[in-house]
């Protein structure tokens, strides 16, 4: 199998079989982010020959996968052209897979005409990741993310409306120190027009090699405590009223809140609520500063 560094995955996508169709990230200027640092160039489609070779490999050790997902940071960024060749090369060493998923960008998105979109869907892409992070243009703006509200609720209702299923990557602590809660409800609002299947959250750790340690340095910028982004996280569970799933996920998170929206806000706010009475924020802090990596 071809890999280049470090291949990142969201947590559901643990049964599916991983194939690297790029390396790298197209946009690679998120202030916070950190995680392709140990990819020798920007970014990078894999050869077809080396994607076909992979699939050839990885069918006849893992054959009855049902899903495929493309790994890097963000495959659909490829064009429809790209994107159809590598459907269909799915289709020939995974001739019962249903799905095949990847990360995207809301950039990503908007250059596809809904026609094909429409047909890209109907190749088999569905329930791919985008890391909106935020619903807040304050902070999308700041962290340099190159999209805002509008075009993420502009091509997500596109996504809604040609049966594309998509889950969000949500970004606790993205907001700085005094706005985690105003920011929530900004993004609450966002996310309460859309209808994504995931809400996967994350919390922001700062790592000196980022941009945004050195705008912290600098003065610019303050990082939320983390008790704050557990008042955020509340906030934002609390405004929202869609029928998502809900989850925190992987390593940034020192706590577990999962559950159906809105069938389980109760459960789960009294439960942060909980955590919030009882944690101290020197220990939450030590857990952060002791993680090396996500």
């Amino acid at each position: 199998m071809h890999y280049t560094g470090i291949i990142w995955r969201p947590p559901y996508e643990a049964y599916s079989a991983l194939v690297q169709v790029t390396a790298g990230c197209t946009h690679h200027k998120c202030k916070f982010c950190t995680l392709y640092e140990d990819v020798p160039f920007k970014f990078r489609m894999s050869p077809l020959a080396e994607v076909e070779e992979d699939l050839q490999e990885i069918s006849s050790c893992y054959p009855n996968a049902e899903r495929v997902f493309f790994t890097g940071a963000n495959p659909f960024v490829l064009s429809f052209d790209k994107l159809k060749i590598l459907a269909d090369l799915v289709k020939k060493y995974y001739p019962k897979v249903q799905t095949i998923g990847c990360f995207a960008r809301i950039t990503d998105i908007i250059p596809k005409t809904t026609e094909q979109l429409y047909e890209l869907r109907n190749l088999g892409y569905n329930g791919i990741t985008i890391g909106v992070e935020s619903g807040d243009d304050e902070s999308l703006a700041f962290m340099q993310k190159g999209f805002d509200t509008k075009e993420i609720i502009a091509e997500c209702t596109r996504l809604d409306e040609i049966g594309m299923d998509y889950n969000f990557f949500y970004l606790a602590g993205i907001y700085g120190s005094g706005r985690g809660e105003t920011g929530a409800k900004n993004t609450a609002a966002v996310f309460n027009r859309l209808h994504p299947k995931i809400i996967i959250n994350s919390m922001l750790t700062v790592y000196p090699t980022s941009e945004l340690y050195q705008e912290i340095q600098a003065g610019n910028w303050a990082e939320e405590t983390e008790i704050e982004k557990l008042h955020e996280l509340k906030t934002l569970i609390s405004s929202l009223n869609i029928d998502t799933y809900f989850a925190t996920m992987g390593a940034s998170n020192y706590v577990n809140v999962e559950g159906r929206l809105p069938k389980d806000k109760e459960k789960m706010i009294k439960w942060l609520d909980k955590v919030i009475n009882s944690v101290d924020e020197k220990e939450l802090r030590r857990y952060r500063e002791n993680l090396r990596h996500l």
